[in-house]
């Protein structure tokens, strides 16, 4: 059997399990999606989202992305978020990122790889906002574990920042934001302390005003 053919082999067993533990899995499966969580994390294959928080297939949105970034251009991310707070109604959006991130630890370094380097610009200006506490550090490593976890706060903060996310606080919806890191060598998730649940807690400079507001200068 082929290495890709394999998968296929996996996925009969699996289905079977699954209908041994409940008869009506699939069937259920197929006439619900109603996930209370949305998860924003890193595309590395040894974090699966689903699996490292113990909840089955329907019980967690999940958008994945080199380094666990939300960046207001990139309109497949928003487009996730909306969908997840609009039509799914998620009660939490976790933005996930890892100890030992690969995208992390090459935006650190100064080696040309590519397209992704665009990408990676982002975590550069991260690392830019937070310079002297970063390169105090004379450890690499201790650098690099460092700036995966100012990253998760980074990007939660991008994400209160939305108009998706203000949008739904304004209406007064019971939405809130964390930041998670996960790290690979003993499997267990930390709450970096970033929840966030109404547009007070973010910057001024950031909240937006509601589009329903008189435009200057109009009666």
């Amino acid at each position: 059997m082929s290495d890709i053919n394999r998968l296929f082999g996996n996925n009969r067993a699996w289905a079977e399990q699954m209908l041994q533990r409940d008869p009506r899995f699939f069937e259920t499966l197929v006439d619900q999606q109603a996930p209370e969580y949305l998860w924003i994390g890193c595309s590395d294959s040894r974090v699966p989202a689903n699996e490292i928080v113990g909840l089955a297939p329907g019980e967690l949105f999940v958008h994945r992305n080199v380094a666990n970034l939300v960046i207001h251009t990139d309109f497949n991310c928003l487009s996730v978020l909306e969908f997840a707070v609009e039509v799914l109604q998620v009660k939490h959006v976790i933005v996930c990122g890892h100890y030992g991130c690969g995208g992390v630890r090459a935006a650190l370094e100064q080696t040309q790889r590519g397209l992704v380097d665009n990408w990676l610009r982002h975590i550069k200006d991260v690392h830019d906002g937070h310079r002297e506490l970063v390169d105090r550090l004379d450890d690499p490593e201790e650098r690099i574990t460092l700036m995966c976890e100012l990253n998760v706060l980074a990007q939660v903060k991008h994400v209160c920042q939305t108009s998706v996310v203000q949008d739904a606080w304004r209406r007064g919806r019971q939405l809130e934001v964390h930041g998670w890191i996960y790290s690979l060598r003993d499997g267990l998730l930390h709450d970096l302390g970033a929840d966030t649940s109404r547009d007070t807690q973010i910057d001024p400079m950031y909240r937006l005003q509601s589009r329903n507001l008189a435009q200057p200068g109009r009666t």
